[in-house]
């Protein structure tokens, strides 16, 4: 199932380290027309990619990245004004309260879910912005 908005020439940043999901996830997105940014396995990766001089138009963070969390990209992400959404499978009690607004999908995940999912989020983030100009 696609989005109802498109994500063509959307910048959309992975940051999962389960070669599989993440290999399968970029092609998913590369196949609805994004570009991907990714995906990158490691928390270090993923801030390093955030100081370059364009930012993602929006990111999917795995919470568990080889035992580190991936809270610092998602401060780095907030900070960009770039919205983003957790894949994990932890349980919600696991996440941080600053970031319970935060998008959040169960693992094992489906491309369409990831979809909808950004969907949403992309969309908010269109609708702040016309309401800021």
């Amino acid at each position: 199932m696609m989005p109802k908005r498109t994500l063509c020439s959307r910048r959309i940043l992975v940051v999962e380290d389960e070669y599989f999901l993440a290999d399968e996830l970029s092609r998913g997105l590369s196949d609805a027309g994004a570009e991907v940014l990714g995906p990158i396995a490691t928390l270090e990766g993923a801030l390093a990619l955030l100081k370059g001089p364009m930012p993602p138009d929006a990111a999917i963070l795995d919470v568990n990245l080889g035992g580190d969390e991936v809270y610092p990209v998602a401060d780095a992400l907030r900070a960009l004004n770039v919205p983003f959404l957790f894949t994990t499978g932890y349980d919600l009690a696991t996440i941080p309260n600053r970031y319970a607004s935060a998008r959040r999908l169960e693992k094992p995940v489906s491309n369409a879910a990831v979809f909808r999912e950004l969907d949403l989020i992309l969309g908010d983030r269109a609708s702040r912005t016309d309401a800021d100009g």
